[in-house]
This record gives C-alpha cells, sequence and structure tokens, in this order.
C-alpha cells in the first residue's frame, strides 16, 4: 500500500526496507508519520516474505526527532492531547520489541532527540562511520522519558543520565562504545553495507531469530533463576521447529 510519508521496499532476500520519507524536515516524526510506521511494521510482520526490517531515512539525516510544530500544537490544545502523543509513540516502540522479526535502524547522518529513541528501540543499529547521535531534549526543557526504559537497559544507569543530563551529541564510534550501536561501517559505502548486514541476518533460521528475540526480551526483568527456568522451557520448544530438526539432520550428514 502507498505511504504519504514512507518508501517500503520487499528484496527478494526478505529484507523489508523501510525508509522515512521526509527529507525537508529531516524526517521527524509526526502523528502521521507514527502512525504510518506502526501499521508497515504490523504489515511486515504478518508478510512471509518478510524476514528482517531495516529502518532507514531518505536524505541525509536518519530523523531529527519529534516534529516540534505539532508538540507546540499539543501543547496548545491541553494535556489530554500530549498524552495520546506520547502514547503513540510509546505503542510504536512496544510494537518494535513485540515484533516477531528482528527490526534493524540503518542510520547515517543525524539521529537525534526521539530520532535516536527510534533507533534505539530496535533490535540492532547500525551506523555510517560520520553518523551522530543524541538526546538534546534537555535544552528545551523537555525529557525524552519513553526511550529511558530502553537506554537505561542499552548503556546503563549512569551512561543513560549523562546522555540525557547533558544532552552533547556523540559520534558513531562513542556510541558503538556505549552500546547503542552494534556496527559502524563507512560512510561512502555504509548503504550497501547496511543492506548486508541485514541479508546475512535474514539468511538464518527465521524460527530461531523470532525465539532469540522474544526470549530475550521476556526475561528482562526476572531474576536469574526464572530467566534460566524459563531458557529452558525455550530451548526444549526450540528443538521442535522444523528448521533445527532440519538444521541438526544437514549437521549429523556432514
Amino acid at each position: 500500500m502507498g505511504y504519504d510519508h514512507l518508501l517500503i521496499h520487499v528484496s527478494e532476500s526478505g529484507v523489508n526496507r523501510i525508509s522515512l520519507n521526509r527529507p525537508a524536515q529531516r524526517n521527524a516524526l509526526n502523528a502521521s508519520l507514527v502512525a504510518e510506521l506502526k501499521d508497515a511494521l504490523a504489515l511486515a510482520d504478518a508478510d512471509d516474505r518478510v524476514r528482517v526490517v531495516l529502518i532507514t531515512g531518505e536524505g541525509p539525516d536518519f530523523c531529527a526527532g519529534a516534529d516540534l510544530r505539532e508538540i507546540q500544537e499539543s501543547i496548545e490544545a491541553g494535556v489530554l492531547e500530549s498524552l495520546g502523543d506520547a502514547h503513540a509513540l510509546g505503542d510504536l516502540f512496544l510494537l518494535m520489541r513485540r515484533l516477531g522479526k528482528p527490526v534493524i535502524a540503518a542510520v547515517q547522518g543525524r539521529a537525534l532527540a526521539g530520532g535516536c529513541g527510534l533507533a534505539s528501540a530496535c533490535d540492532l543499529v547500525v551506523a555510517a562511520s560520520d553518523a551522530r547521535f543524541g538526546y538534546p531534549e534537555v535544552r528545551l526543557g523537555f525529557v525524552p522519558a519513553m526511550v529511558m526504559a530502553i537506554l537505561r537497559r542499552a548503556v546503563g544507569e549512569k551512561r543513560a543520565f549523562e546522555l540525557v543530563a547533558l544532552g552533547d551529541q556523540i559520534d558513531a564510534l562513542t556510541a558503538r562504545e556505549y552500546g547503542l550501536v552494534s556496527r559502524v561501517f563507512p560512510s561512502e559505502e555504509f548503504p550497501a553495507h547496511a543492506e548486508e548486514f541485514a541479508v546475512r541476518l535474514a539468511g538464518h533460521s527465521r524460527s530461531a531469530l523470532a525465539i532469540s528475540k522474544g526470549l530475550l526480551y521476556q526475561i528482562d526483568g526476572m531474576g536469574f533463576e526464572a530467566a534460566v527456568r524459563t531458557g529452558a522451557e525455550v530451548n526444549a520448544l526450540a528443538r521442535l521447529t522444523p528448521d533445527c530438526r532440519e538444521g541438526i539432520r544437514r549437521f549429523l550428514e556432514r
């Protein structure tokens, strides 16, 4: 289907590329874009062709954050309007986490504020070597509130507070050192490297990826013993999948 603010392409390898398409606004997140993203992700989850989702941004930047004009309008409309906007973005982050397929952010240019939150909400982040990340909301008297639950898990409490309290931008290598970014690729060849990374992931067992992602987030907040016991149950179930049975058969035949 067509979208006003997204470009969609599904490759033969099963990579569903979702490109934020508001380059004149540096792909700022407005209500329409957030709604379209939720719809596109739900469709990708239901599409048997899709094995991995790759979120990118059209133009020089990944995403500059929330559309401040729209935020100003919601402030003037009252607290209920602001709460509705906030819940819509929070629901997007939850959907990304619940999706049965890996979601990768491919960041070139800047990923700031809500844009950095969008990247952080993905399961994996790959970045161009000249990419920049940051949560500058504090400089507007604002707070990156919903992403805090994700950020503190990714980088730890003290690092998370440093990022949101100072509001500084960091480069891709620093973001990788902090734990925000998985891989950094040369800027000149970044689109090809990001696609290759997604294709590599898409080549693995669909069921193994889905079960691994689900378990990773399921054990979040569990005690050690509960997490190990949950892992044992998932281990037993994973053995029953066709992919596991076929993989073991091929290995033993070699």
